[in-house]
C-alpha cells in the first residue's frame, strides 16, 4: 500500500480545503442563524443552497460515488481523505457536496440495483440534488442490530401491486421536505426457510396514500434539521406497483449490507474529521486559557490529552485507509474483517477525544457556542448507526475463532 495520496486526490483535497475555510466554516453560524428565522425547523436555510451551488460549480460534487457515470469516479481511498475532511463540519459539509447520508446510500443502492426506469424518476434528481430520500429499515418493536427481525410486511396483492403494512424508526432524512422518496425494506417471504432471503426492498414515494410521517425522534436531545430530522414513519396498507421492487424478491438482506459497507467506511472517514476539529478546538483553548498561574497549555494532563488524542487519530486514520484500500483490490467481502474492525474502533475513540474537548472547554464544552456537543451527540450515535459496536464485535471474533475450531 503506497501512503501517499495520487495527484488527483492531492488536488481535490486542497481544492476541498479551501472550499471549507472560505465557505463552509463561515457559514456555520449563518445557518444556525437563518433557521431560527424559518417558518418551519425543518425548512432548508438559504446559505445551504449558496454552498451547494459554490461546490457544484467548483466541481466538488457527488464525490462518494465511485462509478463515474453518475459521480465522480473516485476509488475508496481516493474519497477517504476527501470524507474526512468534510467532517469536520459534519452538520453542513457533507450535504453541501452532496455527499451527506442517507442519500448517498441510496443513491449508490439505486445505481447498483435499480432499474433504468427507478434510476431515471429518482437517482437522477438524487444526483442533482432536487430531492431528498430515506432509508426506512429500524422498527421500534424489534431488535434491528439483527435485520433478519423486521416485521414490516410487504404482500403483494394480485399481479400489479405490494402493500405494505409497518412502523419504522429513527428513518433519517424523513422530515426533510424536500424528502421525496423512501426506499422501504421488509418481509415478502415471512416463513421462508431461509431468514436472509425473506426481505425484499421497494421504493415508496413520500406522498402515497398510507404515509404518515409521524414525528421527529431527537438524538441527545437534537433534532438534527440539518439531516433533515430522524422520523418515525408509519405504512398503513400503503400501495405501491410491484415495479417499484428494487432488484428482486428476497434480496432485501444483501442489498442491506452492500449499501452499508461503503456507509461504515464513509462514516468512519467523516469521525476521524470530527476528532481533528476537536485537537484543534483543544489546542486553541489549551493556549488561550489561564488556570492556576498558567495556561492549560501547560497542565500536565491537558498536555496528556492532547498526545493521545493525536496518536489515536494516526492510528484510526491508518486502519481506515488500509481499510479503503482493501475494498478497492479485493472488494467489500475481503474487507470484511477491517470494516467490522474501524466501525468498533472509529466511533468509541472519537467519543473519547471529543468528551476530553468537552472537558477542556468547561461549561462552554457543553453549551451551543462551540460545535463539541453536537458533534459528541453525532459521534456516540455512530455505536450503534450501521450496526452496533457488539454485532460486529461478535462477528469478528467468530470469525477469528473459526480458524481454531
Amino acid at each position: 500500500m503506497d501512503f501517499a495520496f495520487d495527484a488527483r486526490t492531492e488536488e481535490l483535497r486542497g481544492r476541498l480545503l479551501t472550499f471549507m475555510d472560505e465557505h463552509v466554516y463561515p457559514a456555520e453560524a449563518v445557518a444556525e442563524e437563518q433557521r431560527a428565522r424559518l417558518a418551519s425547523p425543518w425548512d432548508t436555510p438559504a446559505v445551504v443552497g449558496e454552498l451547494k451551488a459554490e461546490a457544484r460549480r467548483q466541481g466538488l460534487w457527488n464525490l462518494f460515488l465511485p462509478d463515474a457515470e453518475y459521480g465522480a469516479g473516485l476509488t475508496n481511498l481516493q474519497y477517504a481523505p476527501l470524507a474526512e475532511i468534510t467532517g469536520r463540519s459534519p452538520h453542513l459539509a457533507p450535504t453541501a457536496l452532496n455527499c451527506a447520508a442517507p442519500d448517498t446510500g441510496n443513491m449508490e443502492v439505486l445505481a447498483q440495483f435499480g432499474d433504468e426506469r427507478q434510476r431515471k424518476q429518482w437517482l437522477e434528481p438524487l444526483l442533482a440534488g432536487e430531492i431528498r430520500s430515506a432509508f426506512a429499515m429500524t422498527e421500534p418493536e424489534v431488535a434491528s442490530s439483527d435485520a433478519t427481525n423486521v416485521e414490516t410486511r410487504i404482500e403483494r396483492e394480485g399481479g400489479g401491486e405490494y402493500v405494505i403494512t409497518g412502523r419504522k424508526w429513527y428513518i433519517s432524512g424523513a422530515m426533510n421536505p424536500d424528502c421525496r422518496i423512501f426506499i422501504v425494506m421488509g418481509k415478502t417471504d415471512p416463513d421462508g426457510a431461509d431468514v436472509r432471503r425473506q426481505q425484499s426492498m421497494v421504493l415508496v414515494p413520500r406522498d402515497t396514500p398510507g404515509v404518515t410521517v409521524k414525528r421527529a425522534m431527537r438524538v441527545f436531545g437534537y433534532e438534527d434539521h440539518s439531516h433533515g430530522g430522524h422520523a418515525e414513519v408509519l405504512f398503513d396498507h400503503v400501495r405501491v406497483p410491484v415495479s417499484n421492487l428494487v432488484g428482486e424478491e428476497g434480496g432485501g438482506f444483501a442489498i442491506a449490507q452492500a449499501r452499508l459497507g461503503p456507509g461504515r467506511i464513509h462514516h468512519c472517514m467523516r469521525l476521524i474529521g470530527m476528532a481533528e476539529r476537536a485537537i484543534e478546538l483543544m489546542c486553541r483553548r489549551a493556549v488561550s486559557r489561564t488556570a492556576f498561574g498558567k495556561a492549560l497549555a501547560q497542565q500536565g494532563v491537558v498536555q496528556n490529552w492532547i498526545a493521545d488524542a493525536r496518536v489515536a487519530v494516526e492510528q484510526l486514520r491508518l486502519l481506515v485507509l488500509k481499510t479503503a484500500w482493501l475494498m478497492d483490490t479485493v472488494g467489500n467481502r475481503g474487507a470484511h474483517t477491517e470494516i467490522q474492525a474501524i466501525k468498533i474502533a472509529t466511533p468509541r475513540t472519537v467519543v473519547d477525544i471529543l468528551d476530553r474537548a468537552i472537558q477542556l472547554h468547561g461549561a462552554g464544552g457543553v453549551s451551543q457556542d462551540f460545535p463539541l456537543a453536537e458533534l459528541y451527540a453525532s459521534a456516540r450515535t455512530l455505536m450503534l448507526a450501521d450496526g452496533p459496536d457488539e454485532v460486529h464485535q461478535r462477528s469478528l471474533a467468530r470469525r477469528e475463532l473459526k480458524r481454531y475450531l
